[in-house]
C-alpha cells in the first residue's frame, strides 16, 4: 500500500511539472513587435494627418500609413487620441506604442524618444487671411499671432526675433487657431505647411501663405526611448510600402501628389 501511495505521489509531481513545462512552452512572453495590437497616439484635430470626419471617425494621411503598417505587422490598429502636450508621458507610461501624427523632429524629441527615419518633409509657415495687408514677417509687429501649444510651430516662433514683437495666442489645436483667424481674432497663424495647404484647399479664397518660412523640418514616428525593436519593424513596413507604391498612393489621396521621403 505504501508503495502504491508513493507511486501515486510521484505521478502527481511529475504531472504538475509536465503541465508547468507545457505552459511555458506554449505561452512565451511576447516582444514589443509581436503584440496583437498597435496603439497609436495622436491629436485627432490635426488634418490632414489625423482628424475626425463627418461621421466622427478618425481618418487622415498618417492614419492610413499607420493602418497599413499595422496590417503588415499582423496587428490590430488602435487609435488613441491624447493631449499633445503630454505625448512623451503617454509613451513613457506605456499607454501607447508610438506617436504618429505629424511629429516634427527636433533635438528635444530626439533626446526624449526613439525616432524613426523621417518619412515626410515640412516647413513652419505663416498663414494670414487673403484680404490681410500683411505681406511679410516684418509686418507682424504689434499683431496677434496664433499657434498650437506644445508644437514645433511654437518653438519656431519663439526662436524667431519676431516673437518679441507680437501678441501671441496659444491654442489646443490648429483648427481652433484657424477658426479665430477666419473671424479676425488673430492676424496670423504659424503652423505646419502640410496642414495649412490642406486647409487652404477647402477655403481657397480665404487664406494666404507668406513667403517667409520660419523653419524647415521633417516628420518621424516616435516610440518610447530604447524601443528599437518596434521602431525597426515599423521602418521595415514603411520601406516596403515605399518600394511597392502603397505610400505613394496614400500621399496622392491626401495631397494630390507624392511628398513621401524615400
Amino acid at each position: 500500500m505504501k508503495k502504491l501511495l508513493m507511486l501515486a505521489a510521484c505521478l502527481v509531481v511529475l504531472g504538475a511539472a509536465g503541465c508547468k513545462k507545457q505552459r511555458s512552452e506554449t505561452a512565451p512572453a511576447q516582444s514589443e513587435a509581436e503584440k496583437k495590437t498597435f496603439i497609436v497616439g495622436l491629436d485627432d484635430s490635426f488634418p490632414p494627418m489625423g482628424f475626425r470626419d463627418g461621421d466622427n471617425r478618425i481618418v487622415g494621411f498618417d492614419v492610413d500609413l499607420a493602418a497599413e503598417t499595422a496590417k503588415r505587422m499582423g496587428a490590430e490598429l488602435v487609435l488613441q487620441p491624447i493631449d499633445w502636450g503630454s505625448k512623451e508621458l503617454e509613451l513613457e507610461n506605456g499607454k501607447i506604442d508610438c506617436i504618429w501624427n505629424g511629429l516634427s523632429v527636433d533635438p528635444a524629441r530626439e533626446e526624449a524618444m526613439q525616432l524613426s527615419k523621417p518619412y515626410l518633409a515640412n516647413r513652419m509657415i505663416i498663414i494670414v487671411r487673403a484680404d490681410s495687408g500683411i505681406t511679410g514677417k516684418d509686418q507682424l509687429a504689434g499683431k496677434k499671432v496664433g499657434v498650437q501649444a506644445g508644437s514645433t510651430a511654437l518653438q519656431a516662433l519663439e526662436k524667431d526675433p519676431v516673437n518679441a514683437k507680437v501678441s501671441r495666442s496659444d491654442y489646443e489645436n490648429n483648427v481652433l487657431a484657424l477658426a479665430d483667424l477666419k473671424i479676425g481674432r488673430v492676424d496670423a497663424v504659424v503652423m505646419d505647411e502640410v496642414v495649412a495647404r490642406y486647409q487652404m484647399a477647402k477655403d481657397k479664397e480665404l487664406y494666404r501663405i507668406l513667403d517667409d518660412a520660419l523653419s524647415k523640418e521633417v516628420y518621424a514616428v516616435g516610440f518610447k526611448k530604447g524601443n528599437k525593436e518596434l521602431c525597426e519593424k515599423v521602418e521595415a513596413a514603411l520601406a516596403e510600402m515605399a518600394s511597392d507604391g502603397t505610400s505613394d498612393n496614400i500621399s496622392k489621396k491626401w495631397f494630390g501628389e507624392v511628398i513621401i521621403l524615400k
